[in-house]
């Protein structure tokens, strides 16, 4: 894999996303021949995508509220966030020449608000540390106990052995940047558990009337509330063609989607105004003009946009003339969710190599020297930067694996 390869243990990583690049950084420093796989024709393409939002990192509320937010996978997860936390990551941006601020909202982002600088100064300083980018190169599978089959632009094949491997190719989501969750079928081959793909951090269908479609979608529903299952998220959604995203929803994604896999559907309410309470609003309404239409009434006491207001219309038709009624529908609005947007939609996966097939190096007991990190796993988050960071920390834990099985000392935290 690399000139020195038989003087330094070798290592392949397969995925030139943040857990492969972060984990390639750990190895490179502690002494091994590190070779970085790409099936694209640049790295980080997804990395990049996510700076067109700002690139947020990671979020600056407290750890244990912080761990909360991977539900299921917490306890999974937890020791690897707490060896990598939320300070380790900025640290590490602004190592690279990014310095990071905490938004109003909690969230972390490099002061550029951009992610091609930070990526062009890491895979700098990769290069300095010796290791080699391929590109184009597209794993295919297993070769033997401890080699990888590629496939190159041209259609070659290519036996490639290493003393261990990790494999960080990313979920399902966004496939037109790299990662199309193609390696379940092979690690389902060689005897590895995988959770079935789905997608999270998703919009979901809604039947609109072509009229509201026609008219709304595109729309922003800002300063909101989503409730469902007993909890109720404050945020932003978006009216799009076939349904509702945004972050409000995709804070629910998950049991609205296994809701919907169970009954077909899920019913979500709206609060449109829950920074007042349904008093201040009902006396809001009272203070207008009796003369003046609903519609007039309405806009002028609750200042609700268009898209709102006629929310409300798509969910009752006619709006309600008594005054309690119609307060108590700004505060709820039912809403009816159907299927959640496919793969090629979704922020992130849902699903992924099982817990159970793996050690607590993140290396898959069903082949001894291949390791597993970021969202090939199973587990998953909403946005707010918990992503990125469960990514990251699980790249420098699968590194820490790594590094232990080849005799190496790799950096913590």
């Amino acid at each position: 894999m690399s000139s020195d390869a038989s003087v330094r243990p070798s290592v392949a990583i397969i995925g030139a996303g943040p857990a492969g690049l972060i984990a390639a950084e750990r190895l490179a420093e502690a002494g091994a021949a590190v070779t970085v796989f790409d099936r694209m024709p640049s790295p980080g393409r997804k990395l990049l995508m996510a700076g067109r939002g700002g690139l947020n990192l990671t979020h600056g509320e407290p750890l244990p509220a912080f761990l909360a937010r991977y539900g299921e996978a917490e306890p999974w997860l937890a020791p690897m966030i707490e060896a990598f936390p939320p300070e380790a990551a900025r640290a590490f941006a602004a190592g690279l020449g990014e310095e990071t601020f905490v938004g109003s909202s909690g969230r972390v982002f490099p002061k550029s608000m951009k992610a091609s600088p930070l990526l062009r100064a890491w895979l700098r300083r990769l290069d300095a540390l010796g290791v080699t980018l391929r590109l184009r190169m597209d794993w295919t599978g297993f070769d033997g106990p401890s080699a990888n089959r590629f496939r190159g632009a041209d259609g070659s094949e290519e036996v490639i052995a290493a003393d261990a491997t990790l494999l960080a190719v990313g979920g399902a989501s966004w496939p037109r940047l790299g990662s199309d969750g193609s390696f379940a079928p092979i690690l389902t081959a060689a005897g590895v558990a995988v959770t079935p793909l789905r997608a999270a951090n998703s919009g979901f269908a809604v039947a609109w009337s072509e009229s509201f479609r026609s008219r709304f979608a595109g729309e922003p529903l800002k300063n909101i509330a989503i409730g469902f299952g007993g909890k109720s998220v404050r945020g932003e959604a978006m009216v799009t063609e076939y349904g509702i995203e945004g972050g409000a929803i995709y804070a629910l994604s998950a049991p609205l989607r296994e809701e919907v896999a169970r009954a077909g559907s899920a019913t979500v309410t709206l609060d449109l105004l829950p920074q007042r309470s349904a008093e201040a609003i009902a006396e809001r309404l009272a203070r207008q003009r009796p003369s003046e239409s609903l519609a007039n009434r309405l806009r002028k006491a609750t200042q609700l946009a268009p898209v709102a207001i006629n929310l409300m219309r798509e969910a009752v038709r006619d709006l309600p003339r008594d005054p309690a009624a119609l307060v108590a529908l700004i505060k709820s609005v039912p809403l009816t969710l159907g299927e959640p947007s496919g793969l090629a939609r979704a922020i992130s996966t849902a699903g992924g190599v099982s817990r159970d097939a793996v050690d607590d190096m993140l290396m898959l007991t069903a082949r001894p020297g291949t390791f597993v990190a970021g969202e090939m796993l199973d587990w998953e988050a909403p946005t707010g930067g918990y992503l990125l960071q469960a990514v990251m920390a699980t790249g420098v834990a699968a590194a820490a694996g790594i590094a232990a099985r080849l005799g190496l000392q790799a950096k913590q935290g």
